[in-house]
């Protein structure tokens, strides 16, 4: 059972890797620089308060998380005068557990990051194409 978490821990980071940068620190070169530390927040926070993650074994209320997509966002004339230089819209699944330990109902959730300032903020996102990330 210590495996389950684990193997989901190293697989949500190798996605992670494969698809952002390094880490927290801000690459000017980079529009995405940091963007990777955000997704593991959300992460913490879907684990924290999806109804999918409410009943917890060992601490933990869901398992086998997975970015399914990452989309960058054309960035509109008024956002870049609000100083935005990049947006992403991000899917993310993953399995609720059961009080028994076994794999429970499943769930996905949706945000928007955008960058503006060097910082990432997010907001909820609607549904999106978990292959593609085109809006639903």
């Amino acid at each position: 059972m210590i495996l389950r978490p684990a193997a989901a821990v190293l697989s949500l980071s190798l996605l992670l890797a494969a698809c952002g940068s390094g880490g927290g620190a801000a690459d000017s070169s980079d529009p995405y620089a940091g963007l990777d530390a955000q997704v593991l927040a959300w992460r913490g926070d879907i684990e924290a308060g999806h109804p999918a993650c409410k009943a917890k074994v060992d601490g933990k209320g869901c398992e086998g998380f997975e970015v399914t997509c990452k989309g960058a966002q054309e960035i509109t004339p008024e956002a870049q005068s609000k100083g935005v230089t990049a947006q992403v819209v991000a899917a993310m699944r993953f399995s609720g557990r059961n009080p028994d330990g076994s794999t429970g109902k499943s769930g996905s959730a949706f945000a928007r990051f955008t960058k503006a300032g060097g910082q990432w903020t997010r907001a909820e996102a609607g549904p999106v194409n978990l292959s593609t990330c085109a809006p639903l």
